[in-house]
Order: C-alpha cells, then structure tokens, then sequence
C-alpha cells in the first residue's frame, strides 16, 4: 500500500513543485496529513553500470589501457532524501572521472523522471581506476561507446531511488582514521630533483617516491584521516543507506572493477546485519579531499595488505563510527550551487610549437597512433589546453541537519579539505571530491613552486595557479548560505608549549602553522608577521616528543624546501633569545654547510655578514650545530652533539652583547658558548628562518614555533617551555571538524 502511493507521488511530483508535493505527502498508510508535523525522508538504490561490450578502455595511467572482462561489480548508487521542503539527491558512481557534459546530460534526465530540480543533484566519481573510461585523460581516450551509456544508467539510479522513498532517520558522524591514509607526495633532496616532460630539471615534489627512498625528505602535505559517515534508517531502524567520506585515493584492481569502495560497501553491509534486508541496503563510500593521498606509507617499510584485507579495515573503522551515531527523525537540508570561471595554464608559443612537431609525429600515416612516453603525452595535452583556455566548475554546498557537506570538480589535497573543515560553520563537514565535473588535479599555489605531475599542464591539472584559493572561498560562502551563520576563523591550538611560550612576553612568535598565504603570523600580539617565500609545504606535523602519544602533535610546522621565512624585527638588538623546533631532512655528509637554521644580515649582501646558526656538513662540525658572524675574524663556535638528520630537536639561541650560548633540548648545559662581537652594519638588518641573506646553504626539512625574545633567557625558563612541550600536548588530527 505505502510504495503505491509512493509511486502515485512520485510521479505528481514531476509537475508540481517540490513543497507542494511534500506537504501532501504522508507518513504511512492511514495516516491522516498533517501540514505541520514534520517527516523526514529517504530512499536509496544501487544498479549496475558494467560495460555490455568489450574490450573497453580504461583511463587512470598515463597511457591507453584496456580491459576484457568485469572482475568485480560496478554501480551508479543513489540517495534521495526530502524534509518535506527540500528534496535532494547524491550519487556517486564507479568511475575514474566524470565530464561535466556528462554528467549536465545525466542531470537533465533525472529531472525529468524525478521532477527535483537539477541545482539540488550531486553526482560524483570515486576514483576508482579500474572502470572504463568516462573521458579522456593523459594518453588513453575516452570509450565513448560505453560514456554514452553512463547519463541513462546515473537517471535509473535516481529514479529508483526516489521511488523507495519512505520515512527514515538520519545522522551522522566522524571518526579519525591515521592508519589507512598517508600523503603520496613527497619532497626530493635538492640534488635529487628529476626532469619534467618539457626537459627541464623542476620537481622538487612527486607522487609515489617509493618506500624509505634516501632521495626524498618527507610528504609535501598533511593527511586529512577523518572517515566521515552518513547514515539513514527506516523508522523502524531497518539500514537503508549509509554514505562514507574518506580521503584516499584508490587501492589497485584488475578492470574492471570498482576497486575499494565496493568492497568497502560490502563489509559495512555484512558488519551491520544489512546484507540480506528488503529492500536492499546501499553501502556508498566517496571520495574525500585526496589528490594527495593513498594508502602507502612511504616512511616505513613495504607493507601491502591486499584490497580485501584493507576494505575490511576500512569498513571496521566505520562501523565503529555507525555505532556512535544519535539519529534524528527530522533535519532540516538545504543546497546551494554557483558556477566559478577560472583559467587554465595554456601553453605558450615555444612550448606549443614544440608539441605541434611531436603531435605531428603521432600523425604520421593513416591513423594517428596514441602517445607512447610522457612527452607524447604532454604534448597532445598542450593542443588541447591551447583550444580550451577557460573552464566554468560547478561548486556546491549541502546542510543536511548540522552537518555540512561541499562537491568539488576533482582532485584537490588533504590541505584543501582541512581548510574547509576549520572555517566551516558547521561542526562536521564532509568534503566530496570528483564531483560535477572533471578539472584535474588543484593543488594549493605553494606546491606549483615545488613541480610533479600534480603540477604539469593537461586536462589532468590544468586550472590556473591561484585556482585552489579560489574554489575554498567559494565553498564557505555556500556553506556560509546553507548554514544561516557566517563561517568560522581558524584558531591555533594552545597546548601547554605554546602557553609557556607566550607567558615570556615574545617580541614575535611564529608558530608556522599556517594553511596557506604568503604571511607567516605573529600570535604575540606584536603585529610583527613574517613572509614566506617559494618552496614551503604548510601544515606538516610538528615535534612528536617522548611522553606523547603516537599521532599526537606538539603543533604544526613547515617543510622548507629552498624558501626561508623571513621579517625585519622591531627589539632585537645586542641582546636577544630566539627559540624554535627543527627537523633536518639532509644528510650530514652531503654538502659543506647542511643548513642555516637561522640567521640575520643584509637581504641579497654575497658577504652573507651576521649571525648564523646553522648545522656543519663536510666544511667544518659536521652533524654539529654551530654559530659564526662570517665577519673577518672568521671564528665559529661549534656545538658537541651530532644531530641525527630525521629528529625533532629543540634550539635556542642567546646573545647577551659579545656573549653567545646555544642551548639544545632544553638542557641546562650549554651546547656551546664563547665570545662573538655583534657585526654592526649601517644597513638593516633581516631576520632569515631556514638560510641566511645570500640564499646559500638553505635548510632542508621542518620547523615550527619560532620565537623571538628582546632579552636573554636563562637556561631555567627554556628548560621549562621545553618540559611544557614534553609533558602534554594535543591531540591535533589535522583539525578535523
């Protein structure tokens, strides 16, 4: 009785508007309507998409690939959901990447088998790289035999899914999950850097490193590991739906296949006693902020669990998060889209007229073969940019209760997804990758500097350099819209240190924890802010200290990768204390000085005169700190320990008129100590964190919480901010909200 009359709404509500529809709907079979009482509803479908002929081609590498059979199912899944205002749609679909044609064209036709309203669809892609291809990208085509299917199989899912509508409850909740997500991306010594497809030595950053390489450093990124949940039940606590969010790429399937988040959604099913309920339960998983992310961890040995193994992991953990959920048997949902045109990098004339010979290879004899290495590759790429320059993305926003949830046009870093969680007004927010159109890779602008593939012109990264800042303002201005309440600034975490610190009375304190932007803030309440120049990774952890919990991190840091942070100070003179924590990426043995750590002298002076701290490699102390003016007495002070490159340590650095003393890990033993006259100059002086003025010597690796003392601290009070750093600390798993 219920489906019939289900049935017999769902198809008045092609014609008539959606409020009116949902105010004469009702809650069950004889029950009388009642305009006022408030229902929430829901309904889910799942149908497969598997190609019906073969071979099929199949994108995600740089190259063509093709497959023979289907491995594994593929499905389009849908979710319905309506308040009795608004009704709504998600779907997320087996596929490597979906066109916005594409996916426009399966828009069109969902509306007219449902009547909801096109700016209230959300269709995505989960990245699997084992479904036949949707478009083309790299060097394989688009199958267009099978992408032409797609848009009718995308509305058949919507459809059915609007047909199972039903009174349900929903709620949500979010779970960190460290242990199956790492950053891919990982940044080269300086002597290592490898050639781009253009034939220039530019990549400081690359995916897949391989694992323990000794020629990277470490990961160009945070890690966003929040596994977020969506889960809907009938009122009688029957699961329908659950929609999961997590931020990692994909795992590796034979095509076709939908790779982990099938599998995922079948463990989930089987953990939740939902494998054999009618009508039948939809497992989604989607694909979070993870341009940068996989599951490799590339620190540590090799170690491969297997897709089946790894989706059972995965399910596990959201199981736990399912169980933790409070239901609500009514939510408000609103939805709100804008379109933003942005550039793409087209190619210039030299670079065009070198992919007009290579493409004109390619066509040689009757049939135009398809690219065989990267500068093929690139080069078709390059002609395709040069005929489309601009490209117009689709941005959206959802509110489903207090839960806020935005779509992103393809693949942007964790970085992007942790910004959007820290403003967001909402207390949880899920961010969905791939969705409404396929613009490649949108990385934050400080990791053009460092180069890879993320970073190269095509159709797979394309969008102008300032694209990601733009794209994260315009989602928290919808969210902003859909919340009712402005967003949220972003505040640093004030552990037992970072109080410590400030109950000094720094002239500036630099905690480095910035997430984007060219200023490196002072939380002194000095207004003495700091720039950072090119080659800076943000928002990597800080200092994992003995006492604190695995994952736990003191703070936040940058990874200097041939940048420096630099400021000219207001009350640093012959006396002063600066405090900060490093972590030195470059072996000991590499180069004559391995870095500066810190310094001060005249920007761009080749004399490089003032004072330096810096850790010695084959000149002199190797492995050792040591603290020279480079004036014409040429003395260095040099330090005892040999700091292991990989280690978190803590330094400060005291100059009371001609007396220097170093301390190290906050021991009240000196490091080294002796007598070195200020140089004076009559030019003013800059402040270097990371290399001195001549930019020689930079240093490779992290450092955070930089703090500058117009006074002489005595080793008893930076022995207890060193104490208060190893004592306590937070919890800080990229912020997640």
């Amino acid at each position: 009785m219920r489906r019939t009359i289900l049935f017999v709404l769902l198809l008045a509500s092609a014609v008539l508007p959606s409020p009116v529809w949902s105010l004469t709907l009702t809650t069950r079979a004889n029950e009388p309507v009642h305009p006022a009482k408030r229902v929430f509803y829901a309904g889910a479908s799942a149908i497969d998409i598997a190609p019906e002929r073969f071979p099929v081609l199949v994108n995600g590498g740089f190259l063509e690939s093709h497959a023979s059979q289907v491995n594994d199912p593929i499905r389009a899944k849908a979710v319905v959901l309506d308040d009795g205002a608004t009704r709504l749609m998600i779907v997320v679909v087996d596929s490597c990447m979906l066109p916005r044609e594409l996916i426009d064209r399966a828009k069109a036709l969902a509306r007219a088998k449902t009547g909801i309203p096109t700016e209230r669809m959300l269709i995505a892609a989960t990245h699997t790289h084992s479904a036949p291809a949707a478009m083309g990208a790299l060097g394989c085509p688009a199958d267009t035999r099978y992408a032409a299917l797609l848009p009718g199989w995308i509305a058949e899912a919507v459809g059915r899914a609007a047909l199972k509508l039903e009174p349900a409850r929903i709620g949500w909740n979010v779970i960190n999950d460290p242990a199956h997500t790492f950053c891919r991306r990982w940044i080269r010594r300086p002597d290592k850097m490898i050639d781009d497809p253009f034939g220039r030595r530019t990549v400081r950053a690359n995916m897949h490193p391989g694992y323990q390489n000794p020629d990277v450093i470490g990961p160009s990124g945070p890690v966003d590991p929040a596994l977020t949940v969506l889960s809907i039940q009938a009122r009688d606590g029957r699961p329908i739906a659950v929609l999961a969010n997590y931020s990692m790429h994909y795992y590796g399937a034979q095509p076709v296949s939908a790779d982990y988040f099938g599998r995922f959604a079948g463990a989930l099913a089987t953990r939740i006693g939902a494998s054999a309920v009618d009508p039948p339960f939809v497992g989604i998983m989607s694909q979070g902020t993870s341009g940068d992310q996989m599951w490799m961890d590339y620190g540590q040995p090799k170690k491969d669990p297997g897709l089946d193994a790894y989706a059972q992991d995965v399910a596990r953990v959201a199981y736990e998060a399912c169980r933790a959920i409070a239901y609500h048997d009514w939510v408000p949902l609103a939805m709100a889209e804008r379109t933003l045109v942005l550039s793409r990098r087209v190619p210039d004339e030299a670079r065009l007229a070198w992919a007009g010979k290579i493409v004109e290879r390619l066509s040689e004899g009757s049939n135009e073969r398809p690219p065989r290495n990267l500068p093929e590759v690139y080069a078709k790429e390059a002609i395709f940019l040069n005929k489309e320059p601009r490209r117009e993305l689709k941005l959206q926003a959802i509110r489903i209760g207090e839960l806020g949830m935005t779509a992103i046009p393809n693949e942007v870093f964790a970085i992007t997804g942790l910004k959007l969680k820290a403003r967001s007004p909402f207390d949880t927010t899920m961010n969905i990758e791939l969705a409404n159109g396929s613009e490649g890779y949108i990385p934050p602008p400080e990791q053009h500097a460092l180069g890879g593939y993320t970073t190269w012109p095509a159709r797979t990264a394309a969008l102008e350099v300032e694209a990601e800042p733009k794209i994260v303002a315009a989602l928290l201005d919808l969210l902003e819209r859909v919340a009712g309440k402005p967003q949220r600034p972003f505040r640093a975490l004030d552990g037992p240190y970072a109080k410590a610190v400030l109950a000094s009375r720094p002239l500036a304190y630099w905690r480095l924890d910035d997430l984007q932007g060219r200023t490196a803030f002072d939380v002194s309440g000095n207004g003495q802010q700091a720039s950072y120049e090119d080659g800076v990774a943000f928002f990597l952890p800080g200092p994992d200290l003995p006492g604190i919990a695995a994952g736990s991190f003191l703070s936040r840091a940058v990874h200097l990768a041939g940048g420096r942070v630099k400021a000219k100070l207001n009350g640093m003179e012959n006396t002063y204390t600066v405090e900060l924590w490093f972590w030195n990426g470059l072996p000991n043995e590499l180069r004559p000085i391995t870095g500066f750590i810190v310094s001060r002298g005249v920007e761009g002076k080749n004399d490089a005169r003032g004072d330096q701290l810096g850790i010695g490699g084959t000149q002199n102390a190797p492995g050792r700190l040591f603290f020279s003016t480079e004036n014409a007495s040429g003395k260095t002070l040099a330090g005892k320990t040999r700091i292991a490159p990989r280690t978190w340590h803590h330094v400060a650095v005291v100059r009371e008129g001609n007396r220097v003393t170093v301390y190290l890990d906050g021991n009240a033993e000196p490091e080294l100590t002796g007598e070195l006259a200020l140089d004076a100059t009559n030019e003013p002086a800059t402040w270097f964190i990371g290399g001195r003025s001549n930019s020689t010597a930079s240093f490779e690796g992290k450092i955070g919480e930089v703090t500058f003392h117009g006074r002489a601290l005595a080793a008893a009070e930076i022995a207890n901010h060193v104490r208060a750093a190893q004592t306590a600390s937070i919890d800080d798993p990229g912020r997640s909200r």
